[in-house]
């Protein structure tokens, strides 16, 4: 699945007790339609997303951004402090596209990973180097 939003605020890295790492961070995707009334209605949906490949790709993922994400999604519910039931969407990102907009970022940059790195791309690529593989 593929889905297009801007970056809410920047990215975290979290080091699990097993020594991996995570890059987590959260979308938005604005839609806006009009309903049979004629009125303009705006809708967002927000994604908590997690990025097991690289830490390195946090430095990009700046407030403001936008990112075209490939990967999966996932629903989630639990109950709030309030008592409340709660819901959420997660988006495991297997790929990365920037598009612009934050503090760091440039325009059309590209993170690719895995096979898709391999490719090479005309845009510029954040590569893993071949002797950071963690196996």
């Amino acid at each position: 699945m593929n889905i297009t939003g801007r970056l809410t605020k920047d990215a975290k890295v979290s080091t699990l007790s097993d020594s991996r790492q995570v890059v987590n961070f959260s979308v938005a995707i604005n839609e806006s339609y009009k309903n049979k009334k004629g009125d303009k209605v705006e809708q967002t949906t927000f994604f908590d997303c997690a990025y097991w490949v690289s830490p390195r790709v946090a430095e990009w993922l700046t407030k403001g951004t936008v990112v075209e994400l490939t990967g999966m999604v996932s629903a989630r519910a639990w109950t709030g402090n309030d008592g409340e039931p709660r819901a959420g969407l997660n988006f495991n990102t297997s790929n990365i596209k920037l598009h612009g907009g934050g503090k760091k970022s440039e325009s059309g940059q590209e993170v690719k990973t895995g096979q898709n790195a391999e490719q090479g791309s005309k845009k510029a690529t954040i590569k893993e180097p071949e002797d950071d593989i963690p196996f």
